[in-house]
């Protein structure tokens, strides 16, 4: 099959009246399972000290993310190939079964590995329901009009996402941690009820699709390895090496034999062909730098702010406030931009180049900025990158036509987490490198703040800190020169996208 063979099962436009109708059929039940997705990501961020006490699991407790991060970029494809076949809407019940199956789990975990096994089936559901929204939107709006409910979609995830933690946080210490797992429960099952108003689609595969099972157990293959090993390679120890390269031939030698699975699949797990599709590959490596680079930002971030711009952890905490809502506004102004204009990639790289300057000053003024002005500064550098998130979903969806919606919806799902991944061990990486280069003993502090938070820093001696202030404001420069290469290639990617209009 190839890209926009089969009619669009969304009418070419909407009058205004019909479009608020398919706004309110649609968007009250796919609304609540993105947020979910976006909670159930952040939400355990505050309840891991109470987890790893619990469970004894102190050196382990990194896996409570990590495992969710895994299942959910593997549910990205195997849900939108499914959702494609057998029907998206179905197929979002299955995905919210599963998490809330996990959520059960993970609330009744007696012991610290069936936690994550829990963990693991609501990133698979999690991971399921990011996807499938994007494609439901696709499935009931004409491509024009989707701009602004991709816009709101991102918009609540941006918003669940900011209140994950403080909602974890407030639930472990009322409820104990469970009740951060319990929680989910009723969310979920109000998710079910409201999912009940989404028209119903059958998909286009029929009874003769088949799973690419082989495709799945190669791109997991492929994936936890990856994905472990970028993980590792952001310590940069020594010691650390060779673990980080066995991953890696393992996640090579898996991604090897996964192409050549897939060449030869029926019904491939990843459609080479579409995703090698210029509109479609352009798309989503802007997507994977854009998002990247904000990931990575918001990683670090809070350890510049603390002990370079010496802010208590939580006037940091605030400082992050602008990310949030600069990518919600993005997002929406684009997305109204599209239905007004018609254009896509034009807005993502022009947004994308606003990103890329305002991070060059951040790069170069921000130690001595006042809070106002680098709040601002933070503010265009996530309008910016949020201009790109619904142009490259819709201008994907589109090149990809209405067959492979979901397909097209988990390729820009895996872009993101992979972009985000590599980002953040790229920016690691460069903060590591030029502290060593600079000073070893700065380049030694960072690496114990990296381990044990910033909580290290009232316990440093003041010679320490001076230390480390003056290794960081000199790394942390590069690094944020680092992030806006990577968004400015985004806005070089968005300019040589085939399909500039929707």
């Amino acid at each position: 099959m190839t890209p926009r063979d089969t009619a669009d099962p969304a009418p070419a436009s909407m009058t205004p009246a019909e479009l608020r109708a398919a706004f309110l059929r649609s968007f009250p039940g796919i609304a609540p399972a993105i947020i979910i997705a976006a909670i159930d990501q952040t939400i355990v961020a505050t309840a891991l000290p109470a987890i790893a006490g619990s469970l004894g699991a102190v050196e382990r407790i990194s896996w409570v993310v990590v495992a969710w991060l895994i299942a959910a970029t593997i549910a990205a494809p195997v849900f939108g190939r499914l959702g494609d076949a057998h029907g998206r809407r179905r197929m979002l019940f299955v995905a919210l079964g599963i998490q809330a199956a996990g959520a059960l789990v993970s609330a009744t975990a007696p012991s610290f590995a069936v936690l994550i096994g829990g963990r693991l089936l609501q990133g698979f559901g999690g991971g399921g329901l990011a996807t499938l929204a994007m494609a439901l939107i696709a499935e009931a709006v004409p491509p024009r009009e989707r701009g602004q409910f991709q816009a709101y979609i991102v918009a609540s995830f941006t918003t669940a996402s900011l209140l994950g933690p403080l909602l974890g946080g407030w639930l472990a210490q009322g409820f104990g941690w469970r009740g951060v797992f319990w929680a989910m429960l009723p969310l979920s099952a109000l998710a079910w009820g409201l999912a009940l108003r989404i028209p119903a689609r059958p998909g286009s595969g029929g009874g003769g699709f088949r799973l690419d099972v082989a495709g799945v157990v190669l791109f997991a293959a492929f994936v936890t390895p990856a994905l472990l090993a970028l993980q590792a390679a952001q310590r940069m120890t020594l010691a650390g090496l060779p673990l980080v390269l066995g991953l890696a031939a393992l996640a090579g030698l898996a991604l090897a034999l996964l192409l050549r699975q897939e060449r030869r699949a029926r019904d491939p797990l990843l459609p080479l062909g579409l995703l090698a599709e210029p509109t479609i590959l352009r798309s989503n490596l802007l997507t994977g730098c854009a998002h990247g680079a904000l990931v990575g930002l918001v990683t670090f971030l809070p350890i510049w702010l603390q002990s370079v711009r010496g802010l208590p952890p939580a006037a940091a905490g605030l400082m992050l406030l602008p990310l949030s809502l600069g990518g919600a506004m993005g997002g929406l102004t684009a997305g109204r931009l599209m239905t007004r204009t018609g254009l896509g990639m034009p807005i993502a790289g022009f947004g994308l180049a606003l990103a890329a300057v305002a991070l060059l000053g951040v790069a170069w003024l921000a130690p001595v900025l006042p809070q106002p002005w680098l709040a601002l500064l933070f503010v265009l550098v996530s309008f910016g990158t949020g201009c790109s998130y619904p142009t490259s979903q819709i201008t994907v969806q589109v090149a990809a036509g209405p067959a492979w919606l979901g397909a097209a919806a988990g390729s820009v799902q895996f872009s993101r987490t992979l972009g985000a991944a590599i980002a953040t061990t790229l920016l690691g990486a460069l903060l590591f490198g030029t502290l060593a280069a600079g000073d070893p003993e700065a380049a030694a502090l960072f690496a114990r703040l990296v381990r044990e938070g910033p909580a290290l820093l009232p316990g440093l001696a003041e010679a320490e800190r001076e230390t480390l202030r003056e290794g960081l404001t000199t790394a942390f420069r590069a690094a944020f020169g680092g992030a806006a290469l990577l968004v400015a290639a985004g806005s070089w990617l968005a300019w040589r996208v085939p399909v500039q209009r929707i």
